[in-house]
């Protein structure tokens, strides 16, 4: 069963639709108790990085994901924004973000004019090494991205997968039993079912 965590926001529909066509079991909650017996959890979201930190300070789920990850070491993957919420801090607002994983979330920012921001569309991701969310994907698998913002990872250790758009910048970082994609795996067909299928079996 994955926990998909709801906070307000995000497409959490499109993740469990995706979710249900694999054939794995998966529930979207805002409730605590819930959120605190789960056996995998799943963090997305779109939008703004405050405004979801508030969210997320404001209901008294911060408490409940810091013990699950940091205590229980149950598997979470952060998608999108998601993804960016795992790092201290963002380059598009103030608060503080979850900070589970030493990086920040920076805006891309181009002297070449030509570059449009959002990176949105189809691109590569290349693997930087091994894990069992990425098993059996190829060397350079394509995802489907939109965003504007991207995370820097301070530990090389930490970077589960890099992408080029303009320069390479962190597509998916990983610590422990922490993951996050910048992504959608759930519109990404079959390499995005792939990665949540071997998200469901961690």
């Amino acid at each position: 069963m994955i926990t998909i965590v709801d906070y307000g926001m995000g497409n959490l529909g499109s993740v469990q639709n995706m979710l249900r066509y694999i054939d794995v079991e998966s529930e979207i909650t805002a409730d605590l108790e819930r959120i605190s017996a789960a056996d995998k959890i799943l963090l997305p979201g779109v939008g703004a990085f405050d405004a979801a930190m508030q969210k997320i300070n404001d209901s008294g789920l911060k408490n409940v994901l810091d013990k699950k990850v940091q205590v229980d070491k149950v598997p979470l993957l952060g998608i999108c924004l998601g993804m960016q919420l795992l790092t201290s801090s963002s380059e598009e607002g103030k608060l503080a973000g979850l900070g589970w994983i030493p990086a920040k979330t920076v805006k891309f920012s181009f002297d070449d004019k030509t570059m449009k921001v959002p990176h949105m569309g189809w691109n590569t991701i290349k693997l930087e090494k091994d894990h069992p969310v990425v098993a059996a994907l190829p060397d350079e698998p394509k995802f489907y991205f939109v965003h504007s913002y991207y995370v820097k990872a301070e530990n090389e250790n930490d970077v589960l997968a890099t992408t080029h758009y303009g320069n390479d910048f962190h597509s998916m970082i990983q610590k422990d039993n922490i993951i996050g994609a910048q992504f959608h795996p759930e519109k990404s067909h079959k390499y995005g079912m792939a990665l949540l299928k071997n998200f469901a079996t961690l």
